[in-house]
């Protein structure tokens, strides 16, 4: 277990190297000269001898590999450049935003688990009944939603028909449903497949079967033994999909104004505003690769037989 897990930290380091690299250079080879758009806010011409000051001051008159180096000394410690259209900070900018992404994708991962844990179970439960049918109908028609229609259409109903919730902003509580559940919603049919799949093989287990012979209720059995031994899978699964919940934050952030880094890296984009861009990347990117590495170990402590060295192969 010691080994496995110095070997995951290493694998960790040498991918957040790679991922370093590869964000360096996509300010590298991005159209236009970040010296044109860093000046471009003066109204005056621009000179030869302005150009070759903001490149001294940029160190972009270095070689690539030093330059590579010094910027990933500032990484170290957390200054990832300044942002092109305010000269705010990076590092800055993005712990502004953070908070609005955290809380959208926490109630993201409520509602994802209010929906696919319930429906998982029923279809387990009831294989093969109207309940099965209806979880995995649910499941199908939800794969197919995109976020941004359900959003519009949540909008159309709770903002415009009924008046119920605010259509966008971060005020408070009630403006955070309706994202929660676009988000939550778009991302729940893989976890109750997934979860459904799970129950099914835990509730053939020679445990499972000795607890019922007890005569320990039905309801229990499934919540104290199967659903414990199904949601090892998922927390793999949960891992892996970080990245598509970040991916899908820009998409509902932008539709519902939320303030958050999808929000934040969508106008960058537009305003080909690269430092911004650059460290979105940097961090999302760190945030997935981290996260991947706690749900190896994690599992590994939560199933004895990873430990022993029988089971997944980490």
């Amino acid at each position: 277990m010691v080994r496995q897990s110095f070997s995951r930290i290493i694998q960790l380091i040498l991918v957040l190297l790679m991922l370093s690299l590869a964000t360096f250079l996509l300010l590298k080879l991005a159209p236009g000269d970040p010296v044109l758009t860093i000046l471009k806010a003066n109204e005056g011409a621009v000179s030869q001898s302005d150009q070759d000051q903001v490149q001294e001051q940029l160190g972009l008159n270095l070689p690539l590999v030093q330059q590579y180096g010094l910027w990933l000394q500032g990484v170290i410690q957390l200054d990832l450049g300044k942002s092109f259209v305010n000269n705010r900070a990076v590092w800055d900018l993005m712990m502004d935003r953070l908070p609005a992404t955290v809380s959208l994708t926490s109630g993201a991962i409520v509602v994802l688990l209010l929906i696919s844990v319930p429906l998982a179970i029923l279809g387990a439960k009831y294989k093969g009944k109207w309940p099965d049918h209806l979880s995995r109908l649910f499941a199908l028609i939800g794969a197919s939603i995109p976020s941004f229609w359900l959003g519009l259409l949540l909008i159309y109903a709770f903002a415009f028909k009924l008046n119920w919730l605010p259509t966008m902003g971060s005020g408070n509580v009630r403006h955070l449903i309706l994202p929660s559940i676009t988000l939550g919603f778009v991302m729940a049919p893989e976890y109750i497949r997934l979860l459904r799949s799970g129950l099914l093989d835990a509730l053939s287990q020679e445990y499972v079967r000795a607890a019922r012979a007890r005569g320990i209720a039905e309801w229990r059995v499934i919540a104290r033994h199967a659903l414990r031994a199904a949601l090892l899978p998922v927390i793999t699964i949960f891992g892996m999909s970080l990245g598509a919940l970040l991916a899908g934050s820009v998409v509902t952030e932008t539709l519902f104004a939320w303030p958050g880094l999808g929000s934040m890296v969508m106008e960058a984009i537009t305003q080909r505003n690269y430092p911004v861009i650059q460290g979105y990347v940097l961090l999302t990117g760190v945030f997935i690769v981290t996260a991947n590495v706690l749900v190896d170990l994690s599992y590994s402590l939560l199933d004895p037989r990873i430990r022993s060295g029988r089971g997944r192969n980490v």
